[in-house]
């Protein structure tokens, strides 16, 4: 974090320095995977969590910059089929049935926008050996590599809470009754068992794979091939199932914060204190056992911290974006100083780094260690501040790059998100203490010649 500026802007060397690298893009440090496209392939009988790690996976791959598309052959097979009867269509016997599904799972394989440089996650849950072999044909051909990730499951308590929580509100059991829909998916799940063929440990060796059982109480992984494998087989390694609340909240107002001054390092304002005050009897009202605290290095969230009583942990991670030498300005003086950067940063706010600082995306690599943590903990208060707030919020409701850096997350307002079966439940809690607004919305002129009036018509009020 750069150093607090005790000066006026107006009196700093950084507007000459600014002005010499005017309408320049700055290339990213963040890290370019260019590794060779690659299939992740989703193995396993029904109701062994796929589905949910499928869409945790691909929400973490496009978080971190691997953009990532997930194909799934069950909703071909709705596409194609029309409406669904019974778990005869299952049957392996069912000779016009399995030609809808081979053909379903061949056109989602080699449709034409398979072979783009896509990181790929599809759920191929009637993988025979033959079928394998058609995958791994396929992707030899086109220059992907592939990773299978397997998921086994014998414990019926976990099967049928699978079911319930997700089966049960399929496409195929609209309008059905709950007990009929679940004795038809048991039916189901027997006939795959009819065809379906495991990973093999020792014929299947030379092949990428991780293979998690009963939901992630054991694992056991098999030549991972590169960086992107590597970090797919770390995250599934820290994901689970156990119900839990994240609680998300920035410090309370600061001194900075009621004068409009980006960044720094001051300390909370009366209105600050008598949140930071709110908000420990708020937690206390939750009564959570075991909950962990996690605040910044910054005095802000410290001091926010300390109101709540309870032992916290402080992660430099979780600091601020840094704003480089805009540290402790207003949007006003970056504008009358240097509008053409102040423009720049309007028409790609995700990418822009401030100049000796962070851009969003700078912030989002540094904060994947926290993301990883979270996966593993269980009830964890996170008080942080409002850029990587929105970087946390943006990972867990699976918002795009663009969309991120505009995620309204107000003063003094609590986020709960509790992790459902294929996403994230909010509630926003507003603990009714007065702050000044610092959000700042995308003004409509972005252009570098704009008059300063557009430039400044979404920034907020302050003193």
């Amino acid at each position: 974090m750069s150093e607090p500026l005790t000066q006026t802007p107006l009196e700093k060397t950084w507007v000459p320095w600014m002005k010499s690298r005017l309408s320049q893009r700055r290339g990213s440090s963040v890290p370019q995977f260019t590794n060779s496209p690659t299939m992740i392939v989703m193995v396993g009988l029904p109701a062994r969590g796929k589905t949910f790690i499928s869409k945790k996976l691909t929400r973490y791959l496009n978080w971190i910059g691997v953009t990532t598309k997930v194909f799934n052959v069950g909703q071909y097979r709705r596409d194609a089929a029309g409406s669904y009867n019974s778990f005869e269509f299952f049957r392996p016997d069912n000779s016009e049935a399995m030609k809808i599904r081979r053909y379903d799972a061949d056109d989602l394989l080699f449709q034409k926008e398979s072979v783009v440089r896509l990181f790929k996650v599809f759920d191929a849950t009637n993988t025979t050996a033959e079928r394998r072999d058609v995958i791994l044909g396929f992707a030899k051909d086109n220059g992907y590599k592939v990773f299978f990730v397997e998921s086994i499951c014998d414990d019926p308590e976990i099967i049928a809470e699978n079911i319930k929580q997700v089966k049960l509100s399929s496409p195929d059991y609209t309008d059905c009754d709950k007990e009929e829909a679940a004795a038809d998916f048991l039916k189901r799940i027997e006939c795959y068992k009819m065809t379906y063929v495991p990973l093999d440990d020792s014929k299947d060796r030379n092949l990428s794979y991780i293979k998690i059982f009963d939901v992630g109480s054991r694992y056991l992984v098999n030549r991972v091939q590169d960086h992107i494998q590597s970090r797919i087989v770390y995250y599934l390694m820290n994901i689970h199932v156990t119900p839990r609340s994240i609680y998300l909240c920035r410090h309370g107002e600061s001194e900075l914060n009621l004068v409009g001054r980006i960044g720094g390092d001051s300390g909370l304002s009366p209105r600050g204190a008598k949140f930071a005050s709110a908000l420990g009897a708020y937690m206390r009202g939750q009564s959570i056992r075991d909950l962990k605290v996690w605040a910044s290095h910054m005095k802000r969230t410290i001091q926010t911290a300390e109101a709540l009583g309870v032992q916290y942990e402080q992660w430099k991670a979780l600091n601020e974006i840094d704003a480089g030498v805009c540290e402790e300005m207003t949007y006003e003086e970056i504008q009358e100083n240097c509008p053409e950067e102040f423009a720049l940063r309007d028409q790609n706010k995700y990418r822009y780094r401030y100049p000796k600082g962070e851009s969003y995306e700078d912030l989002v690599q540094r904060l994947e260690p926290v993301i990883m943590e979270l996966e593993r903990q269980e009830n964890v208060l996170v008080i942080c501040h409002q850029a990587v707030m929105r970087c946390l919020l943006a990972y867990f409701l699976d918002k795009i790059a663009d969309e991120l850096p505009y995620l309204k997350c107000p003063l003094h307002t609590v986020l709960k998100l509790t992790p459902v079966a294929y996403g994230c439940k909010v509630e926003s809690i507003s603990l009714n203490i007065e702050a000044v607004n610092t959000h700042r919305d995308k003004p409509e002129n972005v252009d570098v010649d704009r008059e300063p009036a557009e430039a400044l018509e979404t920034v907020p009020d302050h003193i």
